[in-house]
């Protein structure tokens, strides 16, 4: 994309890239310790909701005074977004209200937005992205984290000229993890609550990538940044290693464990007894491919791919992914090229709230990694027609029915407040997809 000596043509002018920033948590963190290395991209200003806090971060992350002090911190995101100091706009908030709030304020404003917030982006990206393309204005995915570097090798596999099998990620994953709790949360990881706290890991937030919330996010907004389905009966959490990709992620008439091919799928580090895979693929990204013909085949055998036992399947992958620290493609390729990392196209999949335990009306849900529900991952199609609530919006609102264990949680066991935002942009969104 030659992003650097275009970024360098941009700095040699005296127009450096501008960037606002909302929320200074883990991600933006990462972020924040490429800025100082990158001559030509400048962070004008940083939303937090403790400035104080965000002002500490940038310095333990080691910007100089200097640098400091020319950043403007607040914590009103939409200051940013408003004043027009900005060409590109990172939410990196993770609350899916405030996500969808502030990326409509930047397309309002005309100003790119990269959308680190994927709990927005599955809730309502679809109609988001929609009205960026009407407004002129990229809407992307942040490259680092998975689901953009995994849209990123299905791009690749398609250019090329490969059909696309599956594609997705791999994450640590056993069936109990399910019903795992803010609580429970450390015991899975190795850690103690005391060790967890000294780090400043946030037991629900964590959860959350522990009990198949995040997967089931990152899934779908990979489905609706390609066109690949979602499983009809949720991510199955194959086990796998970077060696068996292409064997087991194949449709099952041809001996793997996909319902059929083209589709996203999580793959598992650990046997279901709790062993390790081999060569596991925890922090990765994978596309598996199959080749057009005979000849394809044969140069895959020819140039040492890992194949299925055919010779016709096989996989390309990325073992690691760095998240904030790689966030600087995004940015530089909405500013310079006008071009998304990935981007929503339409609504394949979604993620519905699912009762971790008989949950009795009255309760109040307490959302992604709590103590009450986890998202599953569903075909757009069905979540639609079943009014499956989005996980997204599980979060303070009170059930008028009961809800057993390990069923979806519908719009109609729970109390809802119309007049919301959120709400509102995600009916708007329900019915430009209605069935």
């Amino acid at each position: 994309m030659f992003l650097y000596s275009d970024l360098q043509a941009r700095a040699a002018q005296g127009k450096p890239v501008r960037v606002g920033l909302i929320g200074a948590g883990k991600f933006g963190s990462m972020f924040l310790s490429q800025v100082p290395t990158t001559n030509g991209l400048i962070v004008t200003a940083i939303a937090d909701l403790d400035p104080a806090r965000a002002m500490q971060s940038c310095e333990s992350v080691g910007w100089s005074k200097a640098l400091i002090d020319q950043t403007r911190f607040t914590d009103d995101a939409s200051e940013i977004i408003d004043t027009a100091v900005v060409d590109v706009v990172v939410e990196a908030t993770g609350n899916p209200a405030v996500g969808i709030k502030h990326a409509s304020q930047a397309i309002e404003n005309g100003v790119h937005i990269v959308m680190v917030n994927v709990e927005a982006d599955v809730l309502a990206g679809p109609l988001l992205a929609h009205q960026a393309r009407q407004a002129g204005v990229v809407y992307s995915m942040a490259y680092g984290d998975q689901p953009a570097l995994t849209c990123e090798l299905v791009e690749w596999a398609r250019a090329t000229g490969f059909n696309v099998v599956a594609a997705g990620k791999g994450t640590k994953y056993l069936p109990t993890y399910h019903h795992s709790t803010p609580d429970s949360v450390w015991d899975h990881y190795g850690l103690t609550a005391a060790q967890a706290n000294a780090a400043g890991m946030n037991s629900q937030m964590f959860n959350s990538f522990l009990d198949g919330t995040k997967s089931a996010l990152e899934m779908a907004a990979i489905a609706n940044g390609t066109g690949l389905s979602a499983p009809s009966e949720g991510l199955a959490f194959p086990a796998a290693g970077m060696d068996d990709l292409a064997h087991v992620l194949r449709p099952k008439d041809k001996g793997g464990q996909l319902e059929a091919s083209g589709q996203v799928e999580v793959v598992s580090s650990l046997e279901r007894d709790g062993r390790p895979v081999f060569k596991d693929l925890r922090w990765g990204v994978y596309v598996v491919i199959e080749a057009p013909n005979d000849y394809s085949a044969a140069c895959f055998k020819q140039y040492g791919m890992n194949t299925d036992d055919s010779g016709r399947y096989s996989a390309m992958f990325k073992p690691f992914h760095l998240i904030g620290l790689e966030l600087n493609i995004s940015i530089l390729s909405a500013a310079l090229l006008g071009k998304a990392t990935g981007s929503t196209q339409g609504f394949q999949a979604d993620v519905v709230a699912t009762a971790k335990r008989d949950l009795k009306a009255s309760e109040n849900l307490d959302g992604e990694g709590g103590f009450t529900v986890w998202g599953k991952l569903y075909p757009a199609e069905k979540s639609l027609r079943l009014g499956g609530l989005p996980i997204g919006l599980a979060h303070h609102v009170t059930l008028k029915n009961n809800v057993a264990m390990n069923q979806p949680v519908l719009w109609s066991d729970v109390e809802v407040d119309e007049t919301l935002n959120a709400i509102a942009i995600r009916r708007e969104m329900e019915k430009m997809f209605a069935i």
